[in-house]
């Protein structure tokens, strides 16, 4: 598992555009897409676009493929807190060191924010 650069990028571009949603710890089960949302976005805007909604890349698994993509951070429009918070906790459990200081990177910009 790796940090994905790009999608760390994307998430800070926007949270400092505003796209960022100051929600409680426990709503990601609510907030994340469902799989129809995440399947209509992949046929919208490709594969690549969906993985800069990622902060992991699973580089064991398939290209072009959802299994790929871990650690989301949003849902495909706006950076959700209690997303990063969820992939922040995870990467620690699984000691993905750099995603896990990218998330609380993510964490404290949308602190500041709020």
């Amino acid at each position: 598992m790796k940090l994905s650069s790009s999608a760390y990028e994307h998430a800070q571009r926007l949270i400092k555009a505003g796209n960022r949603v100051h929600d409680a710890r426990d709503d990601w089960s609510e907030h994340q897409p469902t799989a129809g949302q995440e399947n209509s976005f992949i046929e919208e805007h490709g594969y690549d676009e969906f993985a800069r909604w990622h902060l992991g890349v699973d580089e064991e698994k398939p290209e072009k493929t959802k299994g790929r993509y871990r650690f989301p951070y949003g849902d495909l429009s706006d950076v959700h807190r209690c997303a990063v918070l969820a992939a922040e906790s995870r990467a620690g459990q699984y000691d993905y060191d750099d995603i896990e200081l990218a998330a609380a990177h993510l964490h404290g910009m949308l602190e500041g924010a709020s």
